[in-house]
């Protein structure tokens, strides 16, 4: 049988460029060789494509070569340009595309766009589901209608001004699009609210103030398309202080400083059983396909609600993501053959 050809997209111009890195690292690391033929494609900060030989720390000073992913369905892959211009390319042909991109343009439906134009089947969701999870505030709507539980919240667009007042603190104040914890803060007065919107607004015009829920927030790493899906372990993060943030900020490969992951969680069975059936409800309600984790809380009298999806979430030797999915027995070498067969197996529009 012939070895399938897996283009690996990686890096990207997001916040979480170096995670993306690590990420993909990970992957390579744990793809099998036997069964598939990797072709990196590294993206540059400034948004530069290049085909290179590995996701290493020093990717861009190695042996690269400019490349774009063809739109163009006839050609179904990766266009390699000629060093020094010319007009000259080659054509590599890809049979499935594995993006392990984090954030903007990432997570957001935007590789998913081009990759539907391509017509080439790629892992994770598509770009309607892709979109609306980036987007906490649309994602918290759907939410609502289908009857999971949400934190209140609102909206504040671009320059819009809000009455601190009128505000019941504490309160969370982050970007309505954007990935991890970057630019997110916890407001306890509201003195401390114009700051905390600006910090958010680095990130994204539009943002979002929502309750701070009381409760343990636990995670659930989802795998399939609906309605053949599995999960993982459930996790529950144990906070040292602070609130929880996956990574630092100045030192995101270095994970999280004031956190640390318990799994299998040490919850309750009848707990366990309800964060995973909120998790699969939120992933049906969403759309989602391919993977997912499904991060919640858990308040002390039972009850599950929603905090975010990641629909490309970290696969990094700290990610939370492969060690759910691990403790139920999938390594992350499993976790990609699957996943690949289910983008294999799945209608592109």
């Amino acid at each position: 049988m012939d070895k399938l050809r897996v283009g690996i997209i990686f890096g990207g111009c997001s916040e979480e460029h170096p995670i993306s890195i690590k990420s993909a690292q990970r992957v390579a690391g744990s793809l099998d060789t036997e069964k598939y033929v990797p072709f990196f494609i590294g993206i540059t900060k400034s948004g530069t494509w290049k085909l290179c030989d590995g996701p290493g720390e020093d990717w861009e000073a190695g042996n690269c070569r400019p490349v774009v992913l063809s739109p163009d369905r006839g050609v179904h892959g990766l266009l390699v340009l000629e060093q020094g211009g010319q007009g000259r390319y080659d054509t590599i042909g890809l049979d499935v595309v594995l993006p392990v991109l984090h954030g903007t343009l990432g997570e957001d439906g935007a590789i998913q766009g081009l990759l539907e134009l391509s017509g080439i089947p790629y892992v994770g969701c598509d770009v309607q589901s892709s979109a609306l999870c980036m987007d906490k505030s649309l994602a918290y709507a759907v939410a609502g209608s289908a009857g999971i539980a949400t934190p209140s919240f609102r909206t504040v667009m671009a320059n819009e001004n809000i009455d601190a007042n009128r505000l019941d603190y504490p309160v969370f104040v982050k970007p309505a699009r954007s990935g991890s914890s970057f630019g997110v803060g916890k407001v306890s007065r509201k003195e401390e609210l114009p700051s905390a919107l600006e910090a958010a607004r680095r990130y994204d015009s539009k943002v979002l103030i929502e309750e701070a829920v009381v409760g343990s927030e636990v995670g659930c790493a989802i795998l399939g398309n609906h309605p053949d899906v599995i999960t993982g372990e459930v996790d529950r993060i144990a906070l040292s202080h602070g609130f929880f943030k996956i990574h630092q900020e100045r030192d995101p490969e270095g994970g999280s400083d004031n956190s640390t992951p318990i799994v299998p969680a040490d919850i309750s069975t009848e707990a366990r059983s309800l964060v995973q059936e909120t998790a699969k409800a939120v992933y049906r309600a969403f759309g989602c396909s391919g993977l997912a984790r499904v991060d919640m809380f858990l308040k002390e009298n039972g009850e599950v609600v929603l905090n975010e999806v990641n629909t490309l979430p970290g696969m990094t030797s700290y990610s939370r993501y492969p060690r759910m999915m691990a403790a139920a027995g999938l390594p992350l070498s499993e976790v990609i053959d699957r996943l690949v067969s289910s983008a294999m197996g799945r209608k592109s529009r």
